[in-house]
């Protein structure tokens, strides 16, 4: 991949969240009932959906700060993308027209339990998009290509900054097409998840 100016892929990738926020926000309307039912028994529901992309947050959000914290690389105009990075987007990366690609199974340490609090799950799910947002501005001080993130798959793995964050966005995005797909699917009656 070519490079791209930094602060375009970091304005980029915080619009990206901000419709992830949107669409987190109008989760808060559903019925638990929604939220908890699964379309079918292998499949996950809503609240499943939450508790692994928390599981993602968690890690992900961690490392990141803990290698902003006495990384003075200066910032670059333009960020380069690695070939690790580059993969494992496309791997995530929904289609064009937001359909998802390859199916994947879930690491098992990133596996939701069986019915995580519908509540709990998306009340955390908005901390950390919001702690994201904060990071990707203090990211435009920070080098995209310099910096590096240990994965979750391993330690020993680890992606440069820029990457991470495009790896991050493309997972959320494939998980909220997802979450459209189980909404729609929902018939049952409406009750409130106050």
């Amino acid at each position: 991949m070519r490079s791209i100016k930094s602060i375009t892929l970091l304005n980029n990738l915080q619009s990206d969240l901000r419709q992830i926020i949107l669409q987190a926000k109008r989760l808060e309307q559903l019925p638990v009932t929604t939220m908890t039912r699964n379309p079918s028994p292998e499949k996950w529901n809503i609240a499943q959906v939450l508790e692994h992309l928390n599981f993602y947050s968690r890690h992900y959000i961690h490392a990141v700060e803990q290698q902003f914290h006495g990384n003075e690389y200066e910032a670059t105009e333009y960020f380069k993308p690695g070939w690790l990075g580059n993969y494992f987007t496309a791997l995530m990366k929904p289609r064009p027209d937001n359909s998802i690609g390859k199916k994947m199974k879930a690491p098992k340490n990133a596996l939701p339990s069986t019915q995580p609090n519908a509540a709990e799950m998306l009340q955390e799910f908005m901390e950390h998009q919001h702690h994201l947002l904060n990071l990707l501005q203090i990211a435009k001080s920070k080098n995209l290509g310099t910096i590096r993130i240990p994965t979750s798959i391993s330690k020993l793995i680890s992606l440069k900054l820029g990457d991470t964050f495009r790896f991050f966005m493309a997972h959320e995005q494939r998980h909220f097409i997802q979450i459209e797909h189980i909404r729609q699917s929902d018939t049952q009656p409406v009750t409130s998840m106050a």
